[in-house]
């Protein structure tokens, strides 16, 4: 897995440079891959499933960075927003508007989609073939929009 070479050498340039900010988001991903390769389901991590254990860390501290936010705590809001930033690096490059609405009209021409009832096929097969490159709640929203 070329993510998890590339996590273990960035985790070692971080350990030498004592960057501690670094540190703890590589840590972050390195704990959980670690977690999803000994499961016990006995299969084997490839990047696409690293993209997404990525993309669900990040999740997971938007969402803790929205209720610091809410409730004043700047000073864990700061920690989430970095560990944010480092975690990103790990992701593939994020595609623009324009690129998104073009992908899924094609994709929409594709399924024969007309209406907002056909919005599950559109985002099965959006979601499939972005996985890693947009995020889903962006994909829905747009699939929404043209939908309508």
């Amino acid at each position: 897995m070329e993510l998890e070479d590339k996590i273990n050498a960035d985790l070692k340039t971080a350990m030498k440079a004592k960057d501690k900010v670094a540190l703890r988001g590589i840590r972050a991903i390195k704990s959980a891959i670690l977690l999803a390769k000994t499961d016990g389901s006995g299969q084997e991590l490839d990047d696409a499933a690293g993209i997404k254990i990525v993309q669900k860390l990040i999740k997971q501290r938007q969402d803790s960075l929205d209720i610091f936010n809410t409730q004043g705590r700047d000073d864990l809001a700061i920690i989430e927003k970095e560990e944010i930033e480092i975690l990103g690096r790990y992701l593939p490059e994020q595609m623009g508007t324009e690129e998104l609405e073009s992908l899924l009209k094609e994709i929409i021409t594709q399924t024969g989609a007309e209406s907002m009832k056909d919005m599950g096929k559109v985002m099965g097969i959006a979601s499939a073939k972005l996985a890693g490159k947009a995020d889903g709640k962006t994909i829905s929203t747009t699939v929404k929009k043209l939908l309508s």
